[in-house]
């Protein structure tokens, strides 16, 4: 027979609460910084679970800021109370961060990891003076979603030229339904209009050229692009200055709008909106110079390691743990976008997987006109799309401008 102790028992549980509060005093804290809408906030969430389930020794406190007070707030908190982790975009967006010697140099995280075979794709937008910045765990295909329903009732096809397109949007405007819809109010919508217009207009190398400040504003190939462009301005959403994507969204899903260019991270939005696969449609950019290699844009979202870090051997952990081929599977499935680790394996869904053809199959790959370019050029830029798009009259004045800036900026 066992004897039961009330007073042994006391002590027992008093020996477990100081394990367990001694346990819990060890615990690593590691804090991350970032700005995600809720579908990818969903998604992090569960996988923040499954870096602690496999780190039971770490809390990882996640603090989420929205996107536009993001940039902002990034600029404030690496330079004081950095945290050990911080979200960001690859190519010339991480530049400024790295020149300033505020994001940490994480190529043993790659060299450990086989990381440049795995995520060779994203590997020179992750690399400078010959090193690694960040990780990059997700990146997503832009181009035209578009309303089947308003498609079928307006009885026009897909466009497979830019002349198609533009006999469309006549048509969709004599239906009463805005051919193009956008939200220009952060101004970053506009831009990824642009891209393609003088992607498709010019080419790859021009189209990266200028965004690098090697050709000037007032060259005859970007007029050519902003003719291009007048051709639809009459059928944008009239209001999309004072909007957001979010908004242009809903004119979508409404049936109000038959097009939208903007990148796949639209889609699970689109859906919550009422929009499914059956009345949710995805087109390549249409062609406009005949002849002009295919280029597309695939953005990079990245996580970095700040110089101020206090954890940064977790952080590491963290940075490995994302970077690796399960993970970002199940991560991107979430996000309904495309993993970045060659290894992973793309979701079963009809927009990922034409994603994955669109990007796997260009002649370039673009990340976007406000990472492609300065933090500073990107903005004038930006202010110059979205103003053409109001006052598309002022074409010559608005590229005076921007060959200003550009002079004064490429110096």
């Amino acid at each position: 027979m066992i004897k039961f102790s009330l007073k042994s028992a006391l002590a027992g549980v008093a020996v477990a609460a100081l394990m367990a509060s001694s346990a819990m005093a060890e615990k690593r804290v590691l804090k991350y910084n970032a700005d995600f809408d809720p579908i990818p906030l969903a998604a992090f969430e569960a996988l923040i679970a499954d870096f602690e389930a496999a780190n039971p020794d770490v809390d990882v406190q996640l603090t989420n800021f929205d996107h536009e007070g993001y940039k902002t707030a990034i600029r404030n908190f690496l330079t004081a109370d950095s945290p050990d982790l911080a979200n960001w975009y690859a190519g010339n967006r991480m530049a400024p961060f790295v020149n300033s010697g505020q994001f940490m140099d994480v190529s043993d995280v790659w060299e450990a990891n086989n990381l440049k075979e795995e995520l060779a794709s994203s590997l020179d937008g992750m690399t400078m003076d010959g090193k690694q910045w960040g990780i990059p765990y997700t990146y997503y295909q832009w181009g035209v979603y578009y309303n089947k329903e308003v498609y079928a009732k307006v009885g026009v096809s897909e466009p497979k030229n830019w002349d198609e397109f533009v006999s469309n949007c006549e048509k969709f405007s004599a239906a009463g339904i805005d051919c193009l819809t956008t939200g220009t109010k952060a101004l970053w919508p506009g831009a990824g209009i642009f891209d393609y217009i003088n992607l498709r207009t010019n080419g790859y190398q021009f189209h990266m050229d200028l965004a690098n400040g090697k050709v000037p504003w007032t060259d005859d190939k970007v007029k050519a692009t902003f003719a291009n462009w007048a051709k639809i301005v009459p059928y944008i959403t009239k209001n999309h200055a004072a909007i957001d994507w979010q908004d242009a969204n809903a004119l979508l899903a409404q049936g109000k709008a038959a097009n939208f260019v903007i990148g796949n991270f639209a889609v699970g939005e689109l859906k919550k909106a009422g929009m499914t696969n059956d009345t949710l449609g995805f087109l390549q950019f249409p062609e406009i110079t005949a002849g002009v290699p295919r280029a597309e844009e695939a953005p990079t979202d990245t996580i970095h390691i700040p110089a101020g870090a206090k954890n940064v051997d977790d952080a590491k952990k963290f940075l490995a743990f994302v970077a690796s081929a399960d993970v970002q599977t199940k991560l991107n499935a979430a996000l309904g976008q495309l993993p970045t680790n060659s290894k992973s394996t793309a979701a079963d869904d009809p927009f990922i997987q034409a994603g994955f053809k669109t990007v796997s199959t260009a002649q370039g790959v673009a990340q976007f006109f406000d990472r492609d370019a300065p933090a500073e050029m990107a903005k004038i830029g930006m202010e110059g799309f979205q103003q053409f798009m109001v006052q598309p009259e002022k074409v010559d004045e608005i590229l005076e401008r921007l060959e200003k800036a550009r002079q004064r900026i490429y110096k």
